[in-house]
């Protein structure tokens, strides 16, 4: 097994300028906390309220722990190893190159066609605005504008990333708090709603616990986004200290937002009357009075959208840099420029955005929900990675550096296989779900050609040696 060293191995030859380390514990933070905050929760959270009524709460908790113990596992190893690649470069020192190669690539794929999807949302909403702008126009606007950004230093990376996370966080604070004071009826024209909506409509679990489940594969990728936060710690000014203090906050805080949410949702409003597709938190601001509450949280969502496509931007472009210099990628996207951006990982990056213009053009209605299927259940994949690589890393960084070990894993290694034994589950149920299906059978061939084709590189190369 390679050496747990905190600097990234690189087997590409000739120089190259390093990566620039502008980003502040504040953009850490924040990129932690907002990362996640999307359309998933603002939105797709109406079709798990649909399925598992004042059950999706439990729904949210079981997810949420799921990822925070895949994010605890990723603050451990990213503490102690931080680097542009973060988990492919784990999973390369843990289970070899052909692991950091899948993972790294797998990544890189969920996140330039997610990047596309949010373009394309976010255009979706700007045309409801200005109906004589024309979908994909905005949609070209959007990727000029962050490419730009990206482009130019991480400092305005993490100050974009910064603003929006704080409208959002912002946002979701002032949902909660005037959602508490409707629930205690102290809103002007609201009445105390006690427990009639929690148990009423058939209990807290009318569907039973298949509609727990059901609520589960619903909300589960919503989570998704936090991982963002470990491939930013190398672009930190201290990076051990910075994702440890990240993760730290994020997970918690993330679990509350989220879960707090949907207790308050299903609080005042009956869940029988959410509907998939139609955003829970709109429904919410109508019921209690605020005016306007389709277009504020049209903007939220707007904001969360242009959020997440530019965490994406960048996640995706230092994990295909990452993967160039450990020789996984072409050499020619080590190119960094004076201020220590990878501008040809960044323009490769974002070349399926540029090409999702043309897909808006030619197949506007449909386009999204066609990139959300092309993603699917690739998440789950490289989780599952994440989790596997951690369990072989932790032994050795106890046995060969464990002062590096600042951020250590909660119950290792049990609550790790707990982790993975979680991860077979859903994906086994949404085997045998026949919405969910489409989508993990498009990941797993995705998975599987990219598994075969890093088997392949493994394999020439031991027979060159």
């Amino acid at each position: 097994m390679q050496d747990a060293s905190p600097a990234v191995e690189s087997r590409a030859d000739g120089p190259r300028k390093s990566l620039a380390t502008g980003l502040k514990q504040r953009h850490m933070t924040m990129l932690g906390l907002g990362g996640v905050i999307g359309a998933g929760l603002f939105v797709g959270s109406g079709a798990g309220i649909a399925v598992a009524g004042p059950g999706i709460v439990v729904s949210y908790l079981i997810a949420g722990a799921l990822a925070m113990l895949v994010m605890r596992m990723l603050g451990e190893m990213s503490a102690a190893m931080p680097a542009s690649g973060a988990f492919s470069v784990h999973a390369e020192r843990a289970l070899g190159r052909w692991a950091g190669f899948s993972v790294g690539w797998l990544y890189w794929f969920l996140l330039v066609v997610v990047l596309a999807v949010e373009a394309t949302g976010a255009a979706q909403i700007a045309n409801g605005w200005v109906p004589s702008v024309p979908q994909w126009a905005w949609v070209l606007l959007f990727m000029v504008v962050f490419t730009g950004a990206n482009l130019a230093s991480v400092r305005n990376f993490g100050e974009f990333e910064f603003w929006f996370a704080t409208l959002k966080v912002t946002a979701i604070i002032l949902f909660l708090a005037l959602s508490l004071l409707a629930i205690f009826g102290v809103l002007p024209d609201t009445h105390a709603v006690g427990l009639t909506n929690l148990t009423g409509q058939g209990g807290f679990l009318p569907n039973g616990w298949s509609g727990v489940v059901s609520g589960v594969l619903a909300v589960v990728f919503a989570f998704g986004g936090l991982e963002v936060v470990t491939i930013a710690a190398a672009e930190s000014d201290d990076p051990g200290r910075a994702v440890g203090r990240a993760v730290r906050s994020a997970v918690w805080r993330i679990l509350f937002f989220y879960v707090g949410s949907m207790l308050v949702i299903v609080a005042l409003l009956p869940w029988s009357s959410m509907r998939p597709g139609k955003s829970p938190y709109v429904a919410v601001l109508d019921s209690i009075g605020v005016p306007a509450a389709g277009q504020i949280m049209n903007i939220v969502v707007f904001v969360a959208l242009l959020s997440a496509l530019n965490a994406n931007l960048y996640g995706s472009s230092r994990m295909v840099f990452s993967l160039a210099e450990r020789g996984e990628a072409p050499r020619s996207l080590l190119t960094v420029a004076g201020g220590g951006v990878p501008r040809r990982a960044v323009l490769a990056s974002v070349a399926f955005g540029f090409v999702s213009v043309l897909l808006n053009l030619k197949w506007p209605d449909s386009i999204f929900q066609y990139l959300l299927n092309a993603v699917g259940a690739v998440l789950l994949f490289v989780w599952g990675l994440i989790a596997a690589s951690q369990l072989r890393l932790r032994r050795q960084l106890e046995r060969e550096h464990p002062e590096r070990l600042t951020l250590r894993m909660w119950g290792f290694p049990w609550l790790t296989w707990a982790a993975l034994a979680a991860m077979a589950t859903v994906l086994v149920l949404m085997l045998f779900d026949a919405s969910a299906r489409p989508q993990l059978l498009w990941s797993a061939g995705a998975t599987g050609v990219v598994l075969v084709v890093a088997l392949l590189r493994e394999w020439r190369q031991h027979a060159a040696r």
